[in-house]
């Protein structure tokens, strides 16, 4: 039987799906590929369904992986407590955990949009890609959303059991649909999201 309780291993996290451990990668003096290092996810709590966790991230495009300055880089920027849903001039990666659909605010879907090229992959669960059109899809293990700048949302489909994605989201430039531009966007949802939305730029 599947355990009901967050994994132990990732500080914070609330779903009961398996913990993350992240493994980065470096070289040695003779050019050798060695682990720099491995450590768990650490997960920020959005709300009892919403829980974040960013795995890396760069500042600059392309990026220096010379001297681990990429590192020292996403350090300083989870140092700073600023990261957006974006990093502006760079990338990132980020988990996502969402938890199962109740008559809660906190599960309602947040209708959003960044300012990024976005892969978003379903890790576990099924998730529903809601877009402000009416139109929508289903996305199941191994499904991945290449998501354009567009207001969207996400919904679990399930009221039992958690699901989690994997998003890599890249700034792109101003979004314009003829002479309109579309800039970061949030319709209703909770102020710890719209911080994330708002901090992009």
């Amino acid at each position: 039987m599947a355990s009901t309780k967050p994994d132990s291993s990732n500080p914070n996290q609330l779903s009961p799906l398996p913990g993350v451990q992240r493994h980065i990668t470096s070289h040695n003096s003779d050019g050798l590929a060695v682990f720099h290092s491995t450590t768990p996810g650490a997960w920020a709590t959005l709300n009892p369904s919403m829980a974040f966790n960013v795995v890396y991230t760069t500042s600059a495009s392309p990026p220096s992986v010379n001297n681990d300055v990429d590192i020292s880089d996403h350090e300083e920027v989870m140092k700073s407590g600023k990261l957006g849903l974006v990093n502006p001039n760079g990338t990132v990666c980020r988990i996502v955990d969402f938890g199962p659909s109740t008559d809660d605010t906190h599960s309602t879907p947040v209708m959003h949009r960044t300012q990024s090229l976005d892969f978003g992959i379903v890790l576990e669960g099924e998730l529903e890609c809601l877009l402000d059109s009416g139109e929508k899809r289903v996305m199941r293990r191994g499904d991945v959303a290449v998501q354009r700048g567009t207001m969207h949302a996400w919904r679990n489909t399930s009221t039992t059991d958690w699901a989690r994605m994997v998003f890599v989201l890249t700034e792109c430039e101003k979004i314009k649909v003829g002479e309109k531009e579309l800039g970061p966007s949030m319709i209703g949802g909770p102020e710890e999201l719209r911080h994330h939305v708002e901090a992009e730029h």
